[in-house]
């Protein structure tokens, strides 16, 4: 499978008069967290609330800022996560993902809403 970008809108709900921040991420379901850039998170004026241990992709750890909170917004669908800070692009990890009841469709190197649940969120809490 190739990589998937989707358009995500991101914004500060403790700070509604800074305006959201259109963003295109990088969709990764193997990846755990949003991740912003320093850019989206002073656009949003996020403050570091502590450091998370985070893998990279070349098997070493980091300790990185993580924010929030941060409103995440794809098409019909909105959930509040936190962010670890990192890069230079935006990440959409499988939290948020799944909180917002998203799929990847591989053949069309496309994130949709779940197809089985369209018009509103559905997860489990068992």
């Amino acid at each position: 499978m190739g990589l998937v970008y989707a358009n995500i809108k991101l914004s500060n709900p403790v700070l509604p008069d800074n305006l959201p921040v259109s963003t295109i991420c990088m969709v990764d379901s193997g990846s755990t967290y949003l991740r912003i850039t320093q850019h989206v998170a002073n656009q949003l004026g996020l403050t570091e609330l502590h450091k998370k241990e985070a893998q990279l992709a070349d098997g070493s750890s980091k300790l990185m800022p993580y924010v929030g909170p941060v409103k995440v917004e794809f098409e019909n669908r909105a959930c509040f996560a936190g962010a670890m800070v990192l890069g230079d692009e935006c990440l959409l990890g499988a939290i948020p993902m799944e909180d917002m009841d998203l799929v990847v469709i591989p053949k069309l190197f496309k994130l949709s809403v779940n197809p089985e649940s369209p018009n509103i969120a559905r997860g489990k809490v068992k």
